[in-house]
């Protein structure tokens, strides 16, 4: 339940808003009288009604119906208040978010089942005779509700072992997406186009969480079988700096980690470069693009299907100098990037 008003645009849209505004009049109603029936107390002159509205005195012998329908607008409507404060806060913690919306999650059912024994309390109804029949209906439910048992459990493990948070980067079963809400039963998971995976918790039995370790940028590019790779090496020594100055999200790197494959129309470079998980993609294409402007720049050419009808072009050769400059600059290379993978099948 939310009281946050949009614009509306069909009309089940315009249904909400109208059943918003009314329940928000009866609460507003509720507490009018309920206040006004507290200072006729606190003056001594209270009626019957202030009797079965104020929940808060055991005087008389109070309308069982008008003090249920106090007892249901009173305690649903401090929860309302209370969980929309625990979401609230939630949404300022990285870490402890998901605590407080599993809280406000047991907080509403609470409210529910502790309502049921006040109405009934009300009506005459033994609550205490009640709690001991509840506890043999509740055992046989319970063995017909195993899964929902083991749900809450699992919800209560993922949230206090801290196995993910709200607002982190997971992989379930192939599903890609960021922790919207980790309730008592189900997580909820939305992928980069908004779709959404509702997903029982006990069933979340092998994950794969991006956001907890920094993660690592793959970027290949590729050059023309006639280029030098001596000298295409000592351009790139000469330009990694200005990758990272133009790449601000990268954190470390990025590195340069040699010949990956020899394809089929040219030769494929590796990267690579470590960054935050919900910034990797965006990392990868802005190296590329770096990449591209320094080859241009250099006249380095970059392969794609084509019919030659000419003479072929002339490539410039690497000198002995930057051949030796090359070979000191891959194996400085190796050594500063050593702990990285070297390719996505190398990433654990």
């Amino acid at each position: 339940m939310s009281f946050r008003f949009e614009k509306p645009k069909t009309a089940q849209d315009y249904i909400d808003i109208v059943l918003k505004c009314i329940g928000l009049a009866i609460l507003v109603t509720y507490f009018v009288f309920f206040f006004i029936s507290f200072g006729r107390f606190t003056k001594g002159v209270p009626t019957d009604f202030d009797l079965a509205l104020y929940l808060f005195s055991g005087a008389g012998n109070p309308n069982p119906w008008i003090r249920s329908l106090s007892l249901i607008l009173f305690i649903l409507s401090i929860s309302f208040v209370v969980r929309l404060i625990l979401k609230f806060f939630a949404k300022f913690l990285k870490k402890g978010g998901a605590v407080l919306n599993l809280l406000a999650s047991l907080i509403k059912y609470a409210a529910v089942i502790v309502l049921i024994f006040l109405v009934l309390d009300v009506f005459g109804v033994n609550s205490t005779a009640l709690l001991v029949s509840a506890g043999v209906v509740s055992l046989v439910i319970g063995l017909g509700a195993q899964s929902l048992i083991s749900d809450v459990i699992a919800g209560l493990f993922i949230v206090f072992e801290n196995v993910f948070d709200i607002g982190d980067i997971i992989v379930v079963d192939g599903f890609r997406g960021t922790v919207k809400e980790i309730g008592v039963r189900t997580t909820q998971i939305v992928d980069w186009a908004g779709n959404i995976k509702v997903v029982n918790n006990s069933d979340i039995r092998a994950l794969v969480n991006m956001t907890s370790e920094l993660s690592t940028s793959f970027i290949e590019i590729s050059i023309e079988y006639g280029e030098s790779i001596e000298r295409v090496e000592n351009i790139i020594k000469k330009n990694l700096d200005r990758i990272k100055e133009a790449v601000p999200d990268i954190i470390d790197g990025p590195y340069y980690k040699g010949v990956s494959a020899l394809g089929e129309s040219g030769v494929s470079l590796a990267f690579v470069a470590t960054c935050k998980e919900t910034v990797r993609f965006q990392v990868e294409r802005d190296v590329r693009r770096q990449l591209k402007l320094i080859f241009d720049e250099n006249d380095i050419g970059i392969p794609f299907p084509q019919v030659t009808v000419n003479q072929p072009k002339s490539f410039v050769s690497a000198t002995n100098k930057e051949k030796r400059a090359a070979s000191e600059f891959v194996e400085e290379q190796k050594e500063s990037s050593r702990d990285l993978p070297a390719s996505p099948n190398e990433i654990k």
